[in-house]
């Protein structure tokens, strides 16, 4: 008896050290993770903060001008600005209704052998690199958005000739790298749907597409608002890709011209860039952390709302 009681004795001092153990790894993990996005933060804000007070907030937040080698330099980013909210939402657009709709394809309506051959091809969308998204737009995109360009511009003497590297084959090329994200999210939450759902709304008389569109999406929505909030980042803050197929020059963002986005903007002059310029540059990157920030504050509410219409 008294061996017994001194091996159930020990195995509790070796389970207490365990669990002590595994909380001490969980906590260093979770203040390295706050730790983390606290030094990014600080570092963003004190890098991209003082171009701010040299340039001043009105010159670069709403200046239509982008000559920083000038001989009076000008740092103007308001069409950079638009460009990345426009080519976003345009993308998104795009590429939400037909993520959704594929979601509901593969979770509700294909047979299961082409619901298995689908999913490893949307799989495979989310792991292609984001250049090799470029330059297939480069080689099939840009030449189809040339000939379109030339069909609706043909003998325009005003119209500034793209090539087809215009706002519009960016946004067709963001559309196509959001949708494994909006697939794969709004599958998991059609799926996460109580079957008791679909089966009431089939006895009740209601038909297959009804059921889908009146009961499964709707209590779905919260899982579909988060995978639209994280397309957005995904395609907000993509750089590779469009700079590749955008034109990279600083325009009105119109369908086509020639744009460049707030990635593009920092990707393609941060090498040869110094002083007030690369400032400024940093400052750009102040812009988009704090847009990518406001993202994540929506996708944290959108996810908090949801978790309470959960509980009622």
């Amino acid at each position: 008896m008294r061996s017994k009681s001194f091996s159930i004795v020990g195995s509790n001092k070796a389970r207490s050290i365990t669990e002590r153990t595994a909380g001490c790894i969980f906590m260093i993990c979770g203040v390295f993770a706050i730790l983390a996005v606290a030094v990014i933060t600080l570092y963003m804000i004190l890098k991209g903060a003082p171009a701010l007070g040299k340039v001043g907030i009105a010159e670069i937040l709403l200046g239509t001008v982008w000559a920083p080698t000038a001989a009076e330099p000008s740092f103007g980013i308001l069409y950079i600005i638009l460009t990345s909210i426009v080519g976003t939402m345009l993308a998104v657009l795009i590429g939400v209704p037909v993520g959704v709709l594929t979601a509901v394809f593969l979770a509700e309506a294909a047979p299961p052998r082409l619901a298995k051959a689908v999913r490893p091809a949307v799989e495979l969308l989310a792991g292609i690199p984001s250049v090799v998204y470029g330059l297939v737009g480069i080689l099939i995109l840009n030449p189809l958005m040339y000939k379109l360009e030339m069909f609706v511009f043909k003998g325009s003497t005003t119209h500034q000739w793209t090539g087809g590297s215009n706002l519009l084959c960016a946004v067709l090329v963001l559309a196509v790298m959001i949708l494994p994200t909006v697939i794969n999210i709004s599958e998991s939450a059609l799926r996460a749907v109580p079957k008791d759902y679909k089966m009431t709304s089939l006895a009740l008389g209601a038909t297959r597409i009804q059921t889908i569109f009146h009961v499964l999406l709707p209590s779905a929505k919260s899982g579909i608002a988060t995978a639209v909030v994280l397309g957005v980042g995904r395609a907000i803050g993509e750089a590779m890709a469009i700079c590749l197929v955008a034109g990279n020059s600083v325009n009105i963002p119109l369908p086509f011209n020639s744009v460049r986005f707030l990635t593009t903007a920092m990707v393609s002059e941060m090498s040869y860039s110094s002083g007030l310029h690369r400032e400024v540059l940093f400052t750009i990157g102040l812009v988009l952390f704090v847009f990518i920030m406001i993202i994540n504050l929506i996708l944290s509410r959108v996810m908090k709302k949801g978790a309470e219409h959960g509980d009622k």
